[in-house]
């Protein structure tokens, strides 16, 4: 059993999981993942590992509630334990000192963004952090990127922080960019990568994304997870996940991410308590 160290919630239905897990902490790099399961014999769910501490063993992973699984772990608390916490899973992301780096998160990807800009700063990396939500009172981690970043740009849809609008902003600020940039990498929701990228294509800026695919065991035996990039198929879980966004079916991955809507509200309701059914 993995024992769970500290279970809060850093925003409205976002929830940081901190796990003891020494094995996973001490092979763990920037943009690889986990299996959980919240109880035995439950749902698989991947989780991009957002930090990790390899002398103290605990690892951590952001979640949005959304669902039956991720409804369980948010019921968890220190002392309590979890079956499994397989990985660390996927391919590490591709670093290196490319220059100028424009990292991208929103949602729950404002945290799995955050190793990745670390280890590009400890690259030499100029590193721009752009954040994006619906309003200032989503943000969280804001500190943890500042010390990892040159510039923080917050976007949000209500203005209450930074710029006014959506991913699409992403398009004006590139250009305002002195010096230019050399390379985005996008983290967060389907929608906000595959927005992200349409910005980029036109200004011909190689954009990486960590794709949010379903996923059953995470080591390419289950095809879940299957997608298609410069028209072939790949497996998000040992391909990737981490892939050239433009050169993503997008509409495809969106239509199978839907797959099972239908049946997971359905697992979600029978598994509320009587009260709230």
């Amino acid at each position: 059993m993995i024992p769970v160290l500290e279970r809060t919630m850093v925003a409205p239905n976002i929830h940081n999981l901190r796990l003891q897990a020494p094995d996973v902490a001490r092979s763990a790099k920037p943009g690889q993942f986990v299996i959980l399961q919240a109880e035995e014999d439950g749902e698989r769910i991947p989780l991009t590992i957002s930090d990790w501490d390899a002398e103290k063993g605990d690892i951590t992973v952001v979640f949005m509630q959304v669902g039956a699984t991720t409804g369980k772990l948010a019921l968890l608390k220190a002392g309590d334990s979890i079956p499994t916490a397989a990985g660390p899973l996927g391919n590490p992301m591709e670093l290196g000192n490319f220059g100028t780096v424009i990292c991208v998160g929103g949602c729950y990807g404002i945290a799995s963004i955050y190793p990745i800009a670390r280890a590009l700063k400890e690259m030499n990396n100029r590193v721009i952090c752009v954040v994006e939500a619906r309003s200032s009172f989503l943000f969280y981690w804001q500190e943890k990127l500042r010390k990892t970043s040159d510039e923080m740009i917050f976007i949000t849809r209500d203005g209450s922080l930074g710029r006014r609008g959506h991913i699409n902003n992403l398009g004006s600020i590139i250009p305002s960019i002195k010096g230019g940039v050399d390379r985005v990498i996008i983290n967060g929701c389907n929608y906000v990568m595959m927005r992200g990228c349409e910005e980029t294509r036109p200004l011909g800026i190689k954009t990486i994304v960590s794709l949010n695919t379903l996923m059953i065991d995470g080591t390419g035996m289950c095809g879940v997870c299957r997608v298609t990039v410069n028209g072939s198929n790949k497996f998000a879980c040992v391909d990737g996940p981490h892939f050239d966004g433009h050169e993503v079916n997008w509409d495809e991955l969106s239509s199978r991410r839907q797959a099972y809507l239908r049946e997971e509200t359905v697992t979600l309701r029978t598994s509320a308590p009587e009260k709230e059914r």
